[in-house]
């Protein structure tokens, strides 16, 4: 099978979420990426509960999911329920194996691609955030203005907000 992709990868990745101190992603949402009801993959799940241990899959507390709907407005989380659950990487790479569509297989191919990927990522900048901290040590102040330029351009820039409404003059 080619490199192609059926989802973009910036989906797939602001569908990663970090909780508990964990990458994951939500039910609701691997559903939506593997075209099946939210319901039914949780069916899945439930049918085979011994392949998803609790560093696999979790289920999300009352507290977790009101920080959730705080944090992205209760719109988008309708009139669920039950309190979702959580999938580790490792439980999305279980998936794979109870759900069984060439969709699933494709999907699970580009999330998995995904987290390595940002692995990758977060793996490289912890190295350059260490041999910066390395140079730094071993040139002292004689270089501090260019340290702290190189350290606010390793800063990611925060994403402006467009505002909602209409502005009225006076």
């Amino acid at each position: 099978m080619g490199t192609s992709e059926i989802i973009p990868r910036e989906v797939v990745e602001s569908k990663i979420l970090f909780i508990r101190g964990k990458k994951v992603m939500l039910d609701k949402d691997l559903a939506v990426l593997y075209s099946v009801e939210t319901k039914m993959l949780n069916r899945a799940v439930k049918r085979n509960e011994e392949r998803f241990p609790n560093d696999f899959m979790f289920q999300l507390t009352k507290e977790e999911v009101e920080n959730l709907r705080f944090h992205f407005g209760a719109s988008s989380w309708g009139g669920q329920r039950y309190l979702p659950y959580a999938f580790t990487e490792n439980g999305v790479a279980m998936l794979s194996t109870v759900l069984n569509s060439k969709r699933a297989i494709t999907v699970n191919i580009q999330i998995m691609r995904t987290f390595t990927k940002i692995r990758e990522m977060l793996a490289s900048n912890a190295e350059l955030a260490r041999k910066i901290e390395a140079l730094e040590k071993k040139y002292d102040a004689q270089f501090k203005v260019v340290f702290d330029a190189i350290r606010q351009l390793m800063t990611p820039p925060e994403k402006k907000r467009k505002l909602i409404g209409f502005n009225r003059e006076s």
